[in-house]
């Protein structure tokens, strides 16, 4: 027995275990579908959704139509409509929540560009499919050796099989636009099949290939994250990240799509703090922002010329000073506002238990190594002088 996303062995056994980061053969936590609508049954004489999405290697999915009126379920084993042949999926998810997920993606279900599925894939088909996907790590490595030897700039990341064995699809990323027509005469002469080459940016390929984030889990973009959506600087500059491109890259060497998911909580949080190019004029002198602080809502501000001394406000406070500057009235010093946050500070009680359990050591024993040290040195000392006194007399 296998799971329902992982094809099974000869022995039976899943092809996909015991293997680190991602599953061998398709990766059991690639793109994974809850039916949460499984248990439950369609109204009278309503018919169920005659698409069904199937999931291809590395999570690549599409729709496909059920013409045949197959009884399918999630984990079955199909063949479908290719260009040209047949290929070999999962079905990956049915009923209702297909038509969902092509609403969402804007897929038409009357476009006659949806291919269909041709049947329940017999076990040729999958002894077929396997021969296919155990050829190609060996034809990846051979792939960029003659990428190499011609010295094309491009990295090829991947290589997928049509389920017929009938072409080959070479996964690339470059920079620039490569002339590989040499290069796809010599894979159709060494491979002995239909080529076709396919350009892919830096995140797609870490998206196909997976791996483990500086968080310790899979990358989103493997596992759940489908649309990739632009990260700028300006996302880490509102949260008080540090510009480190060596701490903001994921994986793919671009910014970690992760510094978009709390953004826009910091920018509500951030609709209550002045900006902080403003400067706080006062008698005492001109001072400047130097740092802010999200979580414990409070600001650093120092004079002109006295950069060592940080002055701690609330934004409530520095917008006041802020509108008092604009209406040209007189301020004193930020020491009169910060003096005012300590008195606040040290008014609030904090957590004290009469019991005294809120020590950790409170039920821990004294040391008292010197006191017995110092015990016995007296009496080593008193018998020193006792043996003395006596041999003198």
């Amino acid at each position: 027995m296998a799971c329902t996303s992982c094809s099974t062995g000869k022995d039976g056994q899943p092809k996909g275990c015991k293997n680190n980061g991602t599953c061998g053969t398709d990766g059991c936590n690639k793109l994974t579908v809850f039916d949460w609508l499984s248990n439950m049954s369609l109204p009278g004489g309503a018919e169920p959704f005659n698409f069904v999405e199937v999931r291809f290697k590395n999570g690549r999915k599409h729709f496909f139509k059920n013409t045949e009126n197959l009884s399918l379920s999630i984990g079955d084993v199909v063949a479908t409509e290719a260009s040209p042949g047949h290929d070999i999926g999962i079905v990956s998810l049915t009923g209702e929540l297909v038509r969902v997920q092509m609403k969402k993606k804007k897929e038409d279900p009357d476009s006659p560009e949806i291919l269909k599925i041709y049947r329940k894939a017999s076990q040729k088909d999958i002894d077929v499919w396997q021969e296919a996907r155990d050829r190609e790590e060996k034809i990846k490595q051979r792939s960029r050796q003659i990428a190499i030897r011609l010295k094309l700039s491009m990295k090829i990341s991947d290589i997928e099989f049509q389920g017929d064995a009938s072409k080959c699809t070479f996964y690339y990323t470059a920079e620039d636009r490569v002339d590989f027509r040499q290069l796809i005469k010599e894979f159709a002469r060494e491979f002995n099949t239909r080529i076709e080459m396919k350009q892919i940016g830096l995140r797609q390929e870490a998206a196909r290939l997976g791996g483990i984030g500086s968080c310790g889990r899979e990358l989103c973009c493997s596992t759940w994250l489908t649309d990739f959506r632009s990260v700028s600087t300006s996302a880490a500059r509102y949260q008080q990240l540090s510009l480190n491109p060596q701490k903001l890259a994921g994986q793919c060497g671009k910014l970690k799509c992760c510094l978009n998911y709390e953004l826009d909580t910091y920018l509500e949080a951030l609709k209550s703090f002045p900006k902080s190019d403003v400067k706080l004029k006062t008698k005492k002198g001109t001072a400047v922002c130097q740092k802010i602080d999200i979580f414990k809502g409070l600001l650093w501000y120092a004079y002109e010329g006295e950069w060592m001394n940080w002055h701690t406000l609330t934004p409530e406070q520095a917008n006041k000073i802020i509108a008092k500057n604009k209406k040209d009235e007189s301020v004193g010093s930020l020491e009169e506002y910060a003096l005012d946050l300590q008195l606040e500070e040290s008014d609030k009680k904090s957590f004290n238990n009469g019991i005294g359990e809120d020590s950790l050591t409170r039920f821990d024993k004294p040391k008292q190594h010197h006191k017995r040290r110092n015990n016995k040195n007296k009496k080593r000392k008193k018998r020193k002088g006792n043996t003395s006194k006596s041999k003198n007399a």
